[in-house]
Parts: structure tokens; C-alpha cells; sequence
């Protein structure tokens, strides 16, 4: 039961991780960016959401409706000014680039809010730490439960956006052949503004949850990262379901590790990480030689 109870509690994680990695798998999907400020921008919008918390009293989910519009323009303006423009000298400079963003971010978060961590789960009340009970031995954090579902319902909503708009048509022909959508009129400039703008924001909800569940300062960034690059890595770089498939394949791997030893939470992460990326590899490797 204890087995179960650990896959259970791994599967829920791995919404989390889905969820945190939505953004970045939307992002490289589009643009065949990795962007590497991809957590610290996590991090960004946990803090903005504390800092409307603590100075107006207001729930976590209201001051998250505020802050999905600024980042959403902050997404936007970064394409504009900073990713088009990298874009086309190749494909090490968009890495530079957003590696350079990502110590800006943390550095200015530093400056503004000091090195103390803050939380978001005192400002959610029982909805931190209350659970449903299955049985004796198995417990459902609602907290969890709830993360699980955004991250089923955001991963959808995009899918279903890709599949049936306008925009999310335009997105698929850019992601094929940005050339060639130019030649039937989209605006491929606007496209991937769109775009990223769309995977800043689901990284805006992903920090938030990361606030309520667990603690976070400025230079918390880099390790959500290496979570949800593993978690799209697993589940096929671009794929939104694929993403989720990852994020619970990470999840309940670490959980399972935690029951062997208690040292081997992130060690069998890392170590199915591995192999998920050496078995891609090599069917990349035999494809080409094919």
C-alpha cells in the first residue's frame, strides 16, 4: 500500500512539473527556443504575486489574475526586443541571451526583496495542507489535487487552442516553416510575439503554485528549471501532452527513489532523465544513419 500510495503522491508531482514546464515545451515548440530564463521568470511572478498578497491582503488567486496580464506584455516585449532579434544569428544566441536574462531576473529580485524565502501558503489557508482520505493509507493533498488539475486543463486549453483557432493555426505553420507561412500572409513577427507571450503567462501560474506549495527566493529559478526541462525531455520536446506524460513519469520516479533511500529523491529523477535523453539520442542516431 505504501507503493501506491508513493505512485499516487508522484503523479500528483508530476502535474506540478508539468505544469511549470508548459511554458517552456509551448516556447521551443514555436520558436525552437530553450529558454533558459524559463525559471528564474517563474520566480518572477511568485514574488510579484507575494508582494500584491502582502500589500493588499487580496487572495493568491486574484493577485495571480492581475499579475497574468503584466507578464503576458512581459512575455511580448521580451520577443520583440531581446528573442527576435537573437533569433537570427543562429541558435547559441537565443541560449546566451536568456542565460543572460536569467541572472538579470535573479539579481534585480535580490536587489528588490533581499535573499530571505517566502511562501504563499500561509495566504491559502487549510487549502496548504488539508487532504482527502482513500482508505487508511492513502491521502490526496487538495492543494496537489488542484495543481494537477490546472495542469490537465492548461496543457488541454493549449492543445485545443493549437488545434482549432486562428491563432493557434498560424502557431503550427510558423513552428513548420516560418518561410512559407510568410509567403501565405501570416505575420510571423506577431505570431511569435503571441507565442510568447502565452508561454510566459502559463510560467506566471506555474511560479504561483510553486509559491503555495513549497518556499521560493531570488535564486530559486535555476533548479525549476532543471524539473521542467527534464519533465519535457521525458515527454518530447514541443509535446503538450507529452509534457505531462513527463512531468508524471519525473515525479513518480522521485517519489519511488525517496521510498528506496531517502537521498535517492532527485538521483532516480535525474538518472530516468538520463536515459529517456540517451534513448532519444540514439533513435536520433539511427534515423539519421537510415
Amino acid at each position: 500500500m505504501i507503493w501506491v500510495n508513493q505512485v499516487i503522491q508522484g503523479v500528483l508531482l508530476g502535474g506540478y512539473y508539468a505544469l511549470i514546464a508548459c511554458g517552456l515545451s509551448f516556447m521551443f515548440g514555436v520558436m525552437r527556443i530553450i529558454n533558459l530564463a524559463h525559471g528564474d521568470l517563474a520566480i518572477l511572478a511568485a514574488f510579484l504575486v507575494w508582494a500584491i498578497v502582502e500589500h493588499s491582503g487580496m487572495s493568491p488567486f486574484l493577485a495571480l489574475a492581475l499579475v497574468l496580464p503584466v507578464m503576458g506584455a512581459l512575455g511580448w516585449l521580451l520577443q520583440r526586443v531581446m528573442l527576435e532579434r537573437s533569433l537570427r544569428a543562429g541558435m547559441l544566441v537565443p541560449l546566451l541571451t536568456t542565460f543572460g536574462l536569467a541572472i538579470v531576473i535573479q539579481n534585480l529580485l535580490f536587489l528588490a526583496f533581499g535573499a530571505d524565502i517566502r511562501s504563499l501558503a500561509p495566504a491559502i489557508g487549510d487549502l496548504a495542507f488539508n487532504s482527502w482520505s482513500l482508505g487508511s493509507h492513502i491521502y490526496i493533498g487538495q492543494l496537489a489535487g488542484l495543481i494537477f488539475l490546472v495542469a490537465v486543463l492548461m496543457l488541454g486549453g493549449l492543445q485545443l487552442m493549437l488545434a482549432r483557432t486562428p491563432l493557434g493555426r498560424s502557431i503550427r505553420a510558423i513552428a513548420e516553416d516560418p518561410d512559407t507561412a510568410e509567403l501565405v500572409g501570416i505575420d510571423s513577427r506577431r505570431v511569435y510575439a503571441a507565442a510568447a507571450a502565452i508561454a510566459v503567462m502559463t510560467v506566471a501560474v506555474g511560479g504561483t503554485f510553486l509559491g503555495m506549495r513549497a518556499t521560493f527566493s531570488p535564486y530559486a529559478g535555476p533548479i525549476q528549471l532543471i524539473f521542467a526541462f527534464e519533465a519535457v525531455v521525458i515527454g518530447g520536446l514541443g509535446s503538450m501532452w507529452g509534457t505531462l506524460a513527463g512531468g508524471i513519469v519525473l515525479g513518480v520516479a522521485q517519489n519511488l527513489g525517496a521510498l528506496i533511500a531517502p537521498n535517492g529523491f532527485l538521483i532516480v529523477g535525474h538518472a530516468v532523465f538520463l536515459l529517456a535523453l540517451g534513448a532519444r539520442l540514439l533513435h536520433q542516431r539511427r534515423k539519421g544513419g537510415a
